[in-house]
């Protein structure tokens, strides 16, 4: 009878889609469990601002980020498309706290750099060509209110290329782009977020302000 009872209370125990063990998402990032289950209780909230299914949707990541759900930004869609690790379209639980980690304070710089390589790396070549690095550029560029000209992007990107293509390939590779890292670690500045230290006490702002309902 005891058998019985535990395999129909195993049966009745379902968790949503992407759903992982907090015990082994937490041997594996810089959170602890209390964190991540705090980040799940951030993540249901996430996952049910506009399509109720325990999945994060691009509308509903760009409305947490940028309290957009229609925005349209290379910058925007190459983070979504970073965090949804499957390629299916969505993040997933385990997803959202595997790449939300690489932004912990005591996430070491490598991954964080390696990260933010393949941010820019729009072909996934391994390599950041001249056009990936300009577009890229143009759309972090279009969220400020600096109104560069094409002309601005085009020699910020030429003055780029001629720094750190260092082997005068045409293309920036993973050591060249380790080596601009080195020299000006301020471009991993936007990787950390320093409250994920404490997420049970202080979720993300952008998160806070997103003006998710409940």
């Amino acid at each position: 009878m005891l058998a019985f009872v535990k395999r129909f209370s195993l049966k009745r125990t379902k968790h949503p889609r992407g759903y992982e063990d907090p015990q082994v998402l937490a041997s594996e990032t810089p959170f602890t469990v209390n964190e991540i289950e705090a980040l799940h209780n951030l993540f249901k909230k996430l996952s049910t601002s506009i399509i109720n299914d325990g999945l994060i949707h691009k509308e509903e990541f760009l409305l947490a980020l940028f309290r957009n759900s229609s925005m349209q930004n290379l910058f925007a869609d190459r983070v979504f498309y970073m965090f949804d690790r499957k390629r299916n379209g969505v993040i997933e639980f385990g997803e959202f706290v595997r790449s939300l980690s690489i932004f912990h304070p005591h996430t070491p710089e490598h991954e964080k750099s390696s990260f933010m390589f393949k941010l820019y790396d729009l072909d996934g070549t391994g390599f950041i060509q001249r056009h990936e690095l300009k577009k890229m550029v143009g759309a972090l560029l279009s969220e400020t209110d600096l109104g560069l000209s094409e002309e601005s992007i085009e020699a910020i990107v030429e003055q780029t290329m001629i720094e750190v293509d260092t082997n005068k390939d045409g293309k920036i590779d993973e050591e060249e782009w380790k080596e601009l890292v080195a020299k000006n670690p301020s471009i991993l500045k936007n990787m950390t977020l320093p409250y994920l230290k404490e997420v049970t006490l202080a979720f993300p702002s952008f998160v806070l302000d997103s003006e998710v309902d409940d």
